[in-house]
């Protein structure tokens, strides 16, 4: 990269926000997807959206990669810089710019912490639902670019169905405002859902207009054993047959639970094939008539134990076994291997089934937990990537599992993007037709192909 481009973007934010040491841009060379690292050329932090927009406008013009990056959450190599160029990281835009309390939305920046969100939300009696695994540490930004699903996505939907209006800065620099806090607005081509989920390859988000809703009065969190895993998968279709839609419904295979136990010690039986992780919330009295229909239709599927949390500190300790859930793996084997095949609720049982017949097949050690309400499971290869042959087998179960969710109706990703990790898996889910359509929205917005390159195509 020449000096002299370096000194003009130093002139924009500043050299102390300008990193072009080796240890620096090493930190920046990787995200939280195992096997991939790409060490960019300079990381540069701006402080606000004029910033960002001279960046991206400088870039542009000079025809340099430019990857957009929040906390280097991602779990498909979405954040790294594949070609090197400048990284663009967003952590100083951290402000909630408002709370409307009479429009029911928050303004945030992209830097926004998620979890920093809900505080303030809930502070007021709000309520932000989209509550990704990561939500500790991720960041509006990304959410928003990912498409960020979580723990509550069965009752309240994902990060799409809250994000009402978006200011984006394209490639050269423009900014395109979409949406606001009108409820209704059908003037022309909704480009903000079209934004969410482009993983940083069409614009960078500046600014970020979310609904929120009431914060529910109550809740009842309960933890479920099952000796078997397929009277758990069932119980989960019996519970949304039955028409109760409960905010939380996940599961825990039994290596997951044995990692968990091990790490959190929380409480979890070892003896047992699943977990369910289910919490119901609203009105007090719908709270009570869903909690006594839920266990009811868990022992009649020949649940082991049931039990419902009596105080707040006990019900944050049972969700606590499924937010480690992925840090207790990962400490298992040096590598860890997390993705998100997605089937209908209907499919549960056959695919946890096919996920065990498929690592028993090329033996491998796969712990399989998600968010089974609404059929996102993640698979979760526990390997070491200096092992080659393992590796080589790991990747060959997962392109059989994802060749099985396509073939049950559901997807590749349910939340964590294509990235780089997912790029060979895309065209056997939309084929050429699919593929044709999406680059040429790519060449619409960023006719160079210098915006996040080397993602999703």
């Amino acid at each position: 990269m020449e000096p002299s481009f370096i000194k003009e973007l130093q002139g924009i934010v500043g050299a102390r926000h300008t990193l072009t040491d080796r240890e620096s841009l090493a930190v920046y060379g990787y995200d939280a997807t195992p096997e991939l690292e790409s060490v960019p050329g300079i990381v540069l932090l701006p402080g606000s959206s004029e910033e960002m927009a001279k960046i991206m406008a400088l870039c542009y013009q000079a025809g340099v990669n430019l990857t957009p990056r929040g906390s280097g959450t991602n779990l498909s190599g979405g954040s790294i810089a594949t070609s090197g160029g400048v990284v663009m990281q967003t952590s100083r835009l951290n402000r909630i710019l408002e709370i409307d309390q009479e429009n029911l939305t928050a303004t945030v920046e992209p830097g926004v912490i998620t979890s920093s969100l809900h505080k303030a939300a809930e502070a007021l009696g709000l309520f932000y639902p989209p509550d990704p695994g990561s939500m500790n540490i991720s960041t509006m930004g990304g959410n928003v670019a990912e498409n960020a699903g979580g723990l509550r996505g069965l009752k309240y939907g994902v990060t799409a169905d809250y994000v009402m209006g978006l200011k984006t800065i394209l490639p050269g620099g423009d900014l395109l405002k979409s949406g606001g806090k009108a409820v209704k607005d059908v003037a022309g081509y909704n480009l903000s859902q079209l934004l969410i989920s482009s993983e940083g390859t069409l614009g960078v988000f500046s600014e970020i207009t979310v609904k929120l809703v009431p914060k529910p009065r109550t809740k009842k969190t309960m933890l479920v054993h099952f000796p078997e895993l397929e009277q758990a998968a069932l119980t989960v279709s019996a519970i949304i047959a039955a028409r109760i839609i409960p905010a939380t419904l996940e599961f825990l295979d039994k290596v997951t639970i044995r990692c968990v136990e091990e790490y959190a010690h929380v409480g979890l039986p070892l003896d047992v094939d699943a977990v369910l992780l289910i919490e119901v919330d609203g009105h007090p009295a719908e709270v009570e008539e869903d909690a006594a229909r839920v266990r009811e239709i868990c022992e009649k599927h020949r649940c082991s134990f049931f039990q419902t949390a009596a105080t707040a500190d006990e019900a944050l300790k049972l969700a606590t076994a499924r937010r480690v859930a992925l840090s207790s793996l990962a400490r298992l084997k040096p590598t860890t291997i997390l993705e998100d095949a997605t089937v209908p609720r209907s499919c549960i049982a056959p695919m946890l089934k096919f996920i065990q017949e498929t690592a028993k097949k090329y033996n491998l050690t796969i712990g399989t937990f998600g968010h089974a309400g609404d059929g996102n499971l993640h698979p979760t290869c526990l390997t070491d990537e200096r092992d080659h042959d393992e590796i080589r087998r790991c990747h060959q179960a997962f392109s059989e599992i994802f060749d099985m969710a396509i073939l049950m109706g559901g997807t590749i990703t349910g939340e964590h993007g294509v990235g780089i990790a997912k790029k060979p898996y895309l065209p056997r889910l939309v084929g050429e037709t699919g593929l044709r359509v999406m680059r040429g929205i790519k060449g619409a917005f960023d006719p160079k192909g210098l915006l996040n390159p080397g993602k999703v195509f």
